[in-house]
């Protein structure tokens, strides 16, 4: 008797990766293995096991991600302070690479032929998951539905959908949701009235921050403690990389911090308009800059400022696994073990502001910059720096 073929999707147990699966088992004579990358996205276990289930599928693999994703993902990226297009915390880029990385891992443990992802056609994920696949499994097919079926539209998914009995969600006006992703890093909805321009992002859409009008009218405060350029715990309590970020996201959530509504240029030339909501991320961001202030000398940092924009081009268009990304992180990481301390910041209604710094390293000298005369600097030497500097005027 002839083995029957393995297929490994990427499900999240909603409404487009349930259509894909169903699609799947019509199209293809093989196995569906349901595979769910925990990278701390809003889920419900039971329900992705019960809908797989439903749809026939024997083997449902949830994979705890959370800390990797964060340790080893994350804080690579918050210490390269990226930013696409100077204002995107790349937070749906960082995740595929990972996901990519473990799903290939369960295609070879259960030797699948092929695996298969949500992404649609004019989006930047397709690139990203299948770089992914492409770097650890060169060999195992890839299958990417809504490049070849005949579902051109999310009205398309509906009515397909209903033929074959697959719950339909409904967003908080009883209507078909808005593409939205999710992580512990980060939310993205994009989608319906979003799509123009000139439209205001409806209140109801965002989830994980209270507008900076509702926050509280007392502001928060956060230490955040810093060994070898990352984070290692809150307010001197030390903590694991996934429970940093979740506190940081609760606490930047609710007093309105995080939000971000950008067109951005997406890789494959098409422009879109997206909703982000970064709230713990935001803060890593402007607590990493400033701990590195203290830390770090002139020439560390300005060589990062300079590669940042094209590090954060490579992870937004899927080349995290790529040499050139490992060589700018070389970069980045250059005497991050010297990025030692602790960073306070003051939270209030939608705005970050620091409040201090302390390490015990000597980049910043209290001698050399204080306005009291001392003998630590000599400003006899800046004449002679200033005349060299007007030769290059010329």
């Amino acid at each position: 008797m002839k083995k029957q073929k393995k297929i490994v999707l990427a499900y999240s147990g909603g409404l487009d990766t349930s259509i894909i699966l169903k699609w799947l088992q019509e199209n293809y004579d093989a196995e569906v293995i349901a595979y769910t990358a925990d990278v701390g996205q809003e889920m419900d276990r039971k329900k992705i096991i019960i809908n797989a289930k439903k749809l026939g599928v024997k083997k449902i693999i949830i994979q705890d991600l959370k800390n990797i994703f964060v340790k080893d993902y994350v804080y690579p990226m918050i210490r390269g302070h990226a930013l696409y297009e100077g204002v995107y915390l790349l937070g749906t880029s960082i995740a595929r690479p990972l996901i990519a990385k473990d799903q290939i891992r369960v295609a070879k443990k259960f030797n699948a032929y092929a695996v298969s992802h949500g992404s649609t056609g004019k989006g930047n994920d397709q690139v990203r998951f299948e770089l992914g696949y492409h770097y650890f499994g060169p060999k195992i097919k890839i299958i990417a539905p809504w490049r070849i079926w005949k579902l051109k539209s999310r009205t398309d998914l509906i009515n397909y959908a209903k033929k074959h009995g697959i719950p339909i969600p409904k967003d908080k006006k009883g209507a078909p949701p808005f593409s939205v992703d999710d992580n512990l890093f980060h939310t993205s909805t994009e989608g319906k009235v979003l799509e123009n321009p000139k439209n205001s992002a409806p209140e109801f859409i965002f989830q994980r921050t209270t507008s900076p009008e509702k926050a509280p009218n007392k502001p928060s405060f956060i230490t955040i403690n810093y060994k070898n350029g990352d984070p290692v715990g809150l307010n001197g309590k030390k903590l694991s990389p996934a429970k940093v970020l979740d506190k940081l996201n609760q606490l930047a959530g609710r007093n309105g911090i995080g939000r971000v509504d950008l067109v951005e240029n997406r890789f494959i030339g098409i422009k879109s308009r997206g909703v982000y909501e970064t709230p713990g991320g935001t803060l890593l961001l402007v607590a990493h800059r400033a701990i590195e202030s203290v830390t770090l000398d002139k020439e560390t940092m300005h060589k990062k400022d300079e590669v940042m924009p094209r590090y954060a081009e490579l992870v937004y268009n899927g080349y995290w696994y790529s040499k050139e990304r490992f060589k700018l992180q070389k970069i980045v990481d250059l005497n991050r073990n010297k990025v030692n301390g602790l960073v306070k910041l003051k939270l209030y209604k939608g705005n970050v502001t620091i409040q201090s710094r302390q390490t015990s390293s000597n980049a910043y000298s209290m001698k050399k910059v204080s306005f009291e005369e001392n003998k630590t600097f000599n400003k006899s030497n800046v004449e002679r720096f200033i005349n060299f500097h007007k030769r290059k005027l010329r």
